[in-house]
């Protein structure tokens, strides 16, 4: 082995992880229960009204959110375009509600994550921006730019853990 990795019969410690690897959501709602209900649409009347005229856009901001930062807002956005033409929309949308419903131990609740997308779309991407907005995210202004704002103002966390596998 090389020194680098072992001295003294001991292993050196992993380098540090890439500040997306930290998911510092700094407002710490209970896990295990979403923060408003799928139907509050009216919660956030402006993210409402923009899903409604420019769901593309909302898409794009929870999916640069949810993956940390390694899609860009527009890839999302111009994938999701790509996929309301081709009818797969929901595909896209479940994959990424079911993702945010990893972060935060949140119930699969009212319906699967397909059948949300399929029959509530604009509902399920105005609940999944409220959720991220409420655990202290403003998706407005995309990941990295949460991350710095969160590191000025003093907020860490150790890396989410995701949970063991359960039969």
């Amino acid at each position: 082995m090389s020194e680098n990795n072992h001295t003294n019969g001991h292993h050196a410690p992993p380098p540090e992880l890439p500040i997306s690897s930290y998911p510092p959501f700094p407002n710490q709602l209970p896990e295990g229960q979403w923060s408003t209900g799928l139907f509050a649409c009216l919660e956030d009347p402006s993210n409402c009204f923009a899903t409604a005229v420019c769901p593309c856009i909302t898409m794009g901001r929870i999916a640069n959110i949810v993956d940390r930062g390694t899609i860009s807002c527009l890839a999302a956005s111009v994938i999701y375009v790509a996929l309301v033409y081709a009818g797969c929309a929901p595909i896209f949308g479940c994959t990424y509600r079911t993702k945010l419903r990893g972060l935060f131990s949140l119930p699969e609740r009212p319906l699967p994550d397909g059948m949300v997308y399929c029959m509530c779309c604009f509902c399920a991407l105005c609940q999944d921006y409220r959720e991220l907005k409420n655990r202290g995210v403003d998706p407005s202004i995309g990941w990295k730019a949460n991350v710095e704002k969160w590191n000025e103002e003093g907020i860490t966390m150790p890396p989410v853990v995701a949970p063991a596998m359960t039969r």
